[in-house]
C-alpha cells in the first residue's frame, strides 16, 4: 500500500504496521460462519476476512475506523446510494486495474477496459461527491474523503477526462463486430486472411454462409455471422497460413467454429486455466485488425496514464466492508440485539480491557434477544491471565470466543455485542483450540498441542490476546498440569492478556503458589493469573462468569446423575428424594 493512497480503512499507511491473524483464529472464533451472514455475495467473503484478519495495535486507527462506521450507521441513505454505485461500477471488480497484465503493451482489449475504468472512475467521483455533500459527517475519514473527492471533481484534469471519455465511448461503442475474410487455395487451405469490414451491428445469420455450411453438413446449425456492407476492400493482416494455423488464428480472434461431431465451440476449449484466455487471444488479433481505432485510443488515454484510478477503485471494497457490517447490525438491532461503539485506549493504559454486558455473536439464531446471558470482564495491570473453570457445557468456550470476537470487531471499527467495551488494541489475537484429528496423526495429540502452543507463544507479545481452550488436556492430568503451569508462567512473563479455559481445577487452585509466585521470581511479571469460574446453581449452568476460586469438585457427578449412570442409578439402590429436597 502506498503511503499517500486514499483509504477509509487503512489510514497513515506510511507509519502503521499490520500483522496477519492466523486462519485458525478466524475459524476458532466462529467468524467464518458469521461473515457468511454479513456478506451479500459469496465473493465478498474473502474481502471481509482480509480486512478483519489484518490487525494493528495502533489505537488511532481503531478510533478512526469506529468513527467512519458510526457515520455510515447513522446515514442509511448514504449506504443505499453507495450500494447503487457499486452496481454501476462492476468493472472495478471484473476487469479492474489489478486485472491488467503488467508489462503488456496496451491492445484493444486493455484499452477498451481502461476506457471503462475511467468511465467508472468518473461515475464514482461524481456519485461519492453528491452522496457526501451536505451530509452531517463527524468522522475524519469521511470528511477527508469528501474534501478529496470535491478537489478531484473541481480540477481541470477531471473535466478534460470526462470530455475525452464521453467522446471515445461514443466512437468505440459503434463497433459491434468485425468481418474477417479468408483466402483459400484449390485444396480449401487458408493461405491468408484480413479485415473485410468493421460493423455497427452484431453478428446475424448470413444466407450465403448458411447455405454453404448446410451443404457441408446439413445436420449442423450454423453460428451467427455479421452482415456487412459488401465492400471488398482488403487489408492483409498476416502472411500466408497453413490450414491449421489459419483455423487457430481464427479461434484466437474470437471466431466461433463448431465441431460437427461433438458440437463444441473451439473458442471455449480450456487452455491451461480455462476459457479466460479467449479475450486476450482475441486482443492480439483484433488489435492488429483495428489499428486506427487502437492508435486513437492510445493517444487519448495515454494522457491519463498516471491518473490515480487505483485509489478510487480501492475505495469501493472498503465502502462495501463498512456498509455490509452496518446493514447486518441494523437487522440485528431491529430484532432486539444490542451493540455499542468500541472505545480504543483504556484510562489506565497498559493493554487493558473493560467489557460490560457482552455476549457471543454465535448465540444469535439459537436464543431470542434478551435471553442471552451477559457477562463482564476486565484486564488491567493486576489481572493479566484468567484460568476459567466450570461445568461441561457451562459456557466456557462461548465466553472465550466472545472476548476474541470483541477485539476482532472493535479493531475494525465495527460496533460490538456489549453494553460497554473499552480496550487497548491487540497486535494479534491467537487461539489454541482442540486440533482436528487429521492434524494429530504424525505427532500425536499432545505433540501437536505442544507444537502449536510454541508457535503461538513465539508469535505473541505483551500486546497480544491469547485464548486457550482445553489446552494440554489430551494427556494425563499430571502431565497436562505441569505443562500448563510452565506455559502460564511464561505467558505472565510476556504480559499477554490470556483466557485459559480448562477442566484442570487444581491448576486454578494452585495459581498463587505454582504460577504467580514462581513467575514473580523473575521480577518482570506484569500482573498475575486469576481464577475465573462459570457458575452453576443446583447443578445447572447459569452461563455467568465471576472471579472466584474453582468450585472444588468435578462436575462429572452431576453429569452422571443427569444421565443415570451413578452406582445407585445403575443398581437401583438410590433412595427416592422427598419432593422439594435438594441433593
Amino acid at each position: 500500500m502506498k503511503p499517500n493512497s486514499l483509504s477509509i480503512l487503512f489510514p497513515w499507511q506510511d507509519r502503521v504496521t499490520y500483522r496477519q491473524v492466523p486462519p485458525e483464529t478466524w475459524h476458532d472464533l466462529g467468524l467464518d460462519a458469521i461473515v457468511e451472514k454479513v456478506a451479500a455475495k459469496p465473493q465478498e467473503i474473502p474481502l471481509l476476512e482480509r480486512v478483519m484478519t489484518s490487525l494493528t495495535a495502533d489505537p488511532e486507527v481503531c478510533r478512526f475506523r469506529a468513527d467512519v462506521f458510526e457515520d455510515l450507521s447513522r446515514h442509511p441513505e448514504i449506504r443505499d446510494r453507495l450500494m447503487k454505485l457499486l452496481d454501476r461500477v462492476k468493472m472495478f471488480y471484473d476487469y479492474g486495474v489489478v486485472s491488467r497484465h503488467a508489462g503488456d503493451e496496451a491492445g484493444i482489449w486493455d484499452l477498451m477496459h481502461r476506457l471503462e475504468e475511467y468511465r467508472d472512475y468518473i461515475v464514482s467521483v461524481e456519485e461519492i461527491r453528491e452522496c457526501l455533500s451536505g451530509a452531517d459527517l463527524r468522522s475524519e475519514g469521511l470528511i477527508t474523503l469528501r474534501e478529496t473527492i470535491i478537489g478531484i471533481y473541481e480540477s481541470n484534469g477531471f473535466a478534460a477526462l470526462r470530455k475525452d471519455v464521453e467522446e471515445l465511448r461514443v466512437n468505440a461503442s459503434g463497433v459491434r463486430s468485425v468481418t474477417v475474410g479468408i483466402n483459400v487455395n484449390e485444396r480449401f487451405e487458408a493461405i491468408n486472411m484480413g479485415l473485410v469490414a468493421v460493423n455497427a451491428k452484431p453478428f446475424t445469420r448470413s444466407g450465403v454462409l448458411k447455405h454453404f455450411i448446410t451443404a457441408v453438413n446439413p445436420r449442423d446449425e450454423i453460428s451467427p455471422e455479421a452482415e456487412w456492407s459488401g465492400s471488398m476492400n482488403y487489408q492483409p493482416a498476416s502472411p500466408p497460413l497453413g490450414f491449421t494455423d489459419g483455423m487457430n488464428y481464427l479461434v484466437e480472434a474470437g471466431a466461433v467454429l463448431r465441431n460437427p461431431i461433438i458440437g463444441m465451440t473451439m473458442a471455449s476449449i480450456p487452455r491451461d486455466d480455462g476459457s479466460s484466455e479467449v479475450p486476450r487471444q482475441f486482443d492480439s488479433a483484433a488489435t492488429t485488425l483495428l489499428t486506427r481505432l487502437v492508435r486513437h485510443l492510445r493517444e487519448v488515454l495515454g494522457k491519463y496514464i498516471n491518473l490515480s484510478v487505483r485509489d478510487i477503485s480501492g475505495l469501493i471494497p472498503e465502502l462495501v466492508f463498512y456498509v455490509r457490517w452496518a446493514e447486518y447490525l441494523d437487522r440485528l438491532k431491529q430484532a432486539g440485539w444490542h451493540f455499542c461503539k468500541p472505545e480504543a485506549g483504556t484510562p489506565e493504559g497498559g493493554s487493558g480491557m473493560r467489557a460490560e454486558g457482552f455476549y457471543n455473536l454465535k448465540l444469535i439464531g439459537s436464543v431470542a434477544p434478551g435471553q442471552a446471558v451477559l457477562n463482564d470482564l476486565r484486564f488491567d495491570g493486576e489481572k493479566r491471565v484468567y484460568v476459567l473453570t466450570g461445568a461441561n457445557r457451562g459456557g466456557k468456550t462461548t465466553v472465550t470466543q466472545a472476548v476474541g470476537q470483541l477485539f476482532m470487531l472493535a479493531q475494525c471499527g465495527i460496533s460490538v455485542p456489549a453494553n460497554v467495551f473499552v480496550f487497548d488494541p491487540a497486535d494479534l489475537v491467537l487461539t489454541h483450540f482442540p486440533a482436528d484429528e487429521d492434524r494429530t496423526l504424525d505427532l500425536g495429540r499432545l505433540g501437536e498441542e505442544c507444537r502449536r502452543f510454541r508457535e503461538l507463544y513465539d508469535m505473541s507479545s505483551g500486546k497480544s490476546l491469547i485464548l486457550l481452550n482445553e489446552t494440554f488436556s489430551t494427556t494425563s492430568f499430571e502431565e497436562g498440569y505441569y505443562i500448563a503451569v510452565d506455559s502460564l508462567r511464561a505467558i505472565l512473563q510476556k504480559g499477554a492478556r490470556t483466557i485459559y479455559n480448562t477442566h484442570m481445577h487444581k491448576l486454578a487452585y494452585d495459581l498463587d503458589t505454582a504460577v504467580n509466585i514462581a513467575a514473580a521470581d523473575n521480577q518482570k511479571t506484569p500482573g498475575k493469573a486469576v481464577s475465573l469460574v462459570s457458575e452453576s446453581k443446583d447443578g445447572t449452568a447459569t452461563f455467568r462468569i465471576r472471579i472466584a476460586p474453582p468450585e472444588g469438585k468435578s462436575f462429572a457427578r452431576g453429569i452422571a446423575e443427569k444421565y443415570g449412570v451413578t452406582y445407585e442409578d445403575l443398581t437401583g439402590s438410590r433412595t427416592p428424594r422427598a419432593p422439594g429436597s435438594s441433593s
